[in-house]
């Protein structure tokens, strides 16, 4: 049965990237997360999506110029009552000892080539045991390789929106066990030959109803959503079918 991952958490009712966001996606009963990280100017590796911290939370200016502590003071729950920092990576990999997530690091190094991203990552991944639960994916496919070579035993698997002919082929080229493309540009015979050749297929980011059961009819490894709680919704209804 395809599986459900939470778009930068349940980011659909809740601010994005954020713990609040992480742990509704656990309650609703998603089986992974997705998030992005960036870095701090002294190195800590942080879950945020965009290089600036303008658009998510009530501060101004680019990730890599803060300090950790300075960053922590922001808001990353601007349209809600409560006041949120934003989370470090080490935060969520703690909380993960609670429960048995499966969570998707995007290493957001496409636009600021952030000097050791990889190996931070790999190393705290390490460090909380939880290299078996953990896919590392990027746009930036340089990065999925260094990512590979570094710990082969971590999943990686490269993001793209193009499309791309015979994926499968491409994934195997890198030693990538998966690939994340976006949801408009792959199609059902495209997913089924990917999968057919040992590559999981998490498309993104899968928000309509109509487009949730296409993946469900073909039994799409995964997809990546804002709203959890519509997708298991509606995979209720496939697993009452006789």
């Amino acid at each position: 049965m395809t599986q459900i991952f939470a778009h930068r958490g349940y980011s659909a009712a809740y601010a994005e990237n954020t713990m609040s966001a992480f742990i509704a996606a656990e309650n609703a009963g998603a089986d992974g997360l997705e998030l992005d990280v960036q870095l701090t100017k002294d190195g800590e590796v942080v879950v945020i999506h965009d290089e600036k911290v303008d658009r998510t939370t009530n501060g101004k200016g680019f990730v890599k110029d803060f300090l950790f502590k300075d960053l922590r003071t922001f808001n990353a729950n601007k349209k809600g009552v409560n006041n949120e920092p934003i989370p470090s990576l080490i935060e969520v990999l703690e909380w993960m000892q609670s429960n048995d997530l499966v969570c998707n690091i995007e290493l957001k190094n496409g636009i600021i080539p952030y000097e050791g991203m990889e190996e931070k990552v790999i190393q705290l991944v390490r460090k909380f045991g939880l290299s078996n639960r953990i896919i590392i994916s990027s746009f930036n496919h340089y990065s999925i390789v260094l990512s590979y070579r570094l710990a082969t035993e971590i999943e990686t698997a490269p993001l793209f929106n193009e499309r791309i002919y015979m994926p499968w082929v491409y994934a195997q080229s890198i030693r990538a066990r998966g690939i994340h493309p976006k949801l408009a540009s792959i199609s059902d015979n495209i997913i089924i030959g990917a999968m057919e050749n040992g590559i999981e297929v998490r498309p993104y980011t899968v928000n309509k109803e109509a487009d949730i059961k296409r993946l469900m009819n073909i039994n799409c490894t995964a997809l990546i959503t804002d709203d959890p709680v519509k997708a298991i919704k509606i995979r209720k209804q496939f697993e009452k079918r006789p």
